[in-house]
């Protein structure tokens, strides 16, 4: 019925609601193999042996082929810009390239070991975010990584009898990052008295 007073001369509605419920399912074999014959062929290429890379493993390898595509989106990116190239002569192009080539690996292998020693350990990391700092993460990029010592300086001091260098802006966090990184712990505080002892040594030279 609509909405509103009933009349004798109003016409009726009815609404239905019919619902379906699955309790066999049959496969049409002739259906489906006639649809398999339609369908193409793709070739993998690999020069692993079958003992280190099985055709299964090669399969699911090539679906994780988007690692490979973030790596050239390394290149293109902010941080490499390896286009446009500002140099003229082709042994300048080659060089830089094989230079920028290397910085996507060392940016690759980093957050590897770092996304590795992550899992291993299950555990995350904090601080990486400017937006957030008790946003955490499990797989942090490399560039994020870097990033959060963008802020340490190393600050020399002159005095009358030495010189002292000092690193600043060093927090928990950093440190963090270079145990997850398998560095060692006094990477960088450790400046502070290796700067100093060599200055000394060459002032009493």
């Amino acid at each position: 019925m609509g909405s509103g007073r009933d009349g004798p001369n109003r016409p009726g509605q009815m609404i239905e609601h019919v619902r379906y419920q699955i309790t066999e399912v049959q496969r049409h074999e002739e259906a489906i193999a006639k649809h398999v014959t339609t369908l193409g062929w793709r070739a993998y290429g690999t020069n692993a042996p079958q003992t280190r890379l099985s055709f299964e493993n090669a399969v699911l390898e090539y679906r994780n082929e988007f690692r490979i595509e973030r790596v050239f989106g390394r290149f293109k990116g902010d941080h490499l810009s390896i286009a446009p190239l500002f140099v003229k002569r082709d042994d300048q192009v080659e060089g830089l390239t094989r230079l920028l080539s290397l910085a996507v690996r060392v940016l690759t292998l980093m957050e590897f070991v770092a996304r590795r020693a992550l899992k291993l350990q299950n555990r995350v990391l904090a601080g990486l975010y400017l937006d957030s700092s008790r946003k955490t993460t499990a797989k942090p990029t490399a560039e994020r990584l870097l990033r959060v010592f963008s802020h340490i300086k190393l600050v020399t001091i002159y005095l009358p009898d030495k010189i002292v260098y000092q690193v600043t802006s060093f927090s928990p966090v950093h440190q963090e990052i270079i145990e997850v990184l398998g560095l060692p712990s006094d990477l960088y505080t450790s400046l502070n008295r290796t700067l100093s002892r060599g200055v000394q040594a060459s002032m009493s030279a």
